[in-house]
């Protein structure tokens, strides 16, 4: 088993409930500069204690995610860590207007870090769609044919030009190129049809996020069936598992430490889908009586019982945690975890507990399996 610690950069200061669009005057640069350097200093953490990668990846105009660029944080990540992966999960590309300048971004990434990028695309959800003014209609399109011609400018030795749909070019011959041969492995998180299919045609790995244990073994199931429908079977290493992952001395502390900062995280953070979801023409569906999947209702309505009941989140006590993360992995077929081991509003200090706890009493037993 693999295990990736993905960070999101929240911003930990919110006092209403995010709504988008969110007034920026909500921002304090001042603060984010300790955010920025606390949540580096927890990634060195990761390469101190053993992980596999580090997860970041690409979000605008929202408190949810301070990274509108995860290449300049992975740029930063490159020169202060020697062995970890670190893993881009990943960039927008068809909200890049410029496919060619990613491209030459992640090969001078993969040159700065030593040949340790794992290079993520997504389609992205609507929000970043409204935020950057994109199309969302042909949004596949523009992703399948930007990573087209990324991994071609990666991997073509002499110049050449590009006559798409979306995307034009007289001549590409990108400097630098990467280390990573025949370029840095490409993984696409993906939740719908289009998106698992996209993934499994091309054969690089899938992930699942913020998706009950139930809905996730569909997930899976759906890319498996896509795959065999072009012709392979994939293993354990092409499914990628996100998780909030908090571990304490025994189950109760851990809740206690942990739940308010997943409500803020659900009721806070997510709650922006409000505001995109009404831009968007979309109406909110009606909570039912009996909740029986996490699927039913909508993220800001989430609490801790009903996530831990259905695996979104994995908080408790050494054996707890590693008992939960073996059966749920081993159940969805999966090989990488990918641990949110801060989140929501979480302090410093109490993120490097959960850090060291982890990495000390429950990262070796799972490295073993």
């Amino acid at each position: 088993m693999k295990i990736y610690a993905f960070d999101l950069m929240p911003w930990p200061y919110l006092d209403a409930a995010s709504y988008y669009p969110d007034s920026n005057g909500l921002f304090d640069p001042l603060r984010a500069q300790q955010v920025y350097a606390e949540h580096l200093d927890q990634m060195v953490m990761y390469e101190e204690y053993g992980f596999d990668a580090i997860g970041i990846n690409e979000h605008h105009a929202k408190p949810y995610g301070l990274m509108p660029s995860p290449n300049l944080v992975a740029a930063a990540l490159s020169q202060r860590t020697r062995r970890i992966k670190i893993a881009i999960l990943g960039n927008l590309p068809a909200l890049h207007d410029n496919p060619v300048r990613l491209a030459e971004e992640i090969a001078m990434l993969d040159c700065m870090s030593g040949g340790r990028i794992i290079s993520g695309f997504v389609r992205g959800v609507p929000q970043e769609y409204l935020a950057l003014s994109g199309s969302l209609d042909d949004a596949r399109e523009r992703l399948r044919e930007a990573w087209d011609l990324i991994v071609k400018a990666w991997t073509t030795r002499e110049p050449f030009d590009w006559r798409g749909k979306h995307f034009r070019y007289d001549r590409v011959s990108i400097w630098p190129r990467p280390i990573q041969q025949p370029h840095p492995p490409i993984v696409l998180p993906a939740d719908s049809d289009e998106g698992l299919e996209t993934a499994a045609s091309r054969r690089v790995p899938t992930g699942a996020a913020y998706r009950s244990l139930t809905r996730t073994k569909e997930i899976f199931e759906r890319y498996r069936g896509f795959a065999r429908q072009h012709g392979w079977t994939p293993g354990s290493e092409h499914f990628h598992l996100l998780r909030h992952v908090y571990v304490a001395e025994t189950n109760a502390r851990a809740r206690e430490e942990a739940e308010p900062h997943l409500d803020y995280f659900w009721r806070k953070l997510l709650s922006y889908h409000r505001g995109s979801m009404k831009l968007l023409g979309l109406s909110s569906r009606p909570r039912p009586a009996i909740v029986e999947l996490p699927e039913q209702i909508h993220f800001h309505d989430f609490d801790f019982d009903l996530t831990q009941k259905h695996g979104l989140t994995f908080v408790g006590d050494p054996e707890y945690v590693i008992h939960e993360i073996r059966a749920h992995m081993q159940e969805l077929g999966a090989g990488v975890l990918m641990g949110l081991f801060q989140f929501g509003s979480m302090p410093h200090a109490l993120a490097k507990k959960n850090i060291e706890l982890f990495a000390t009493k429950v990262l070796p037993a799972l490295k073993r399996d």
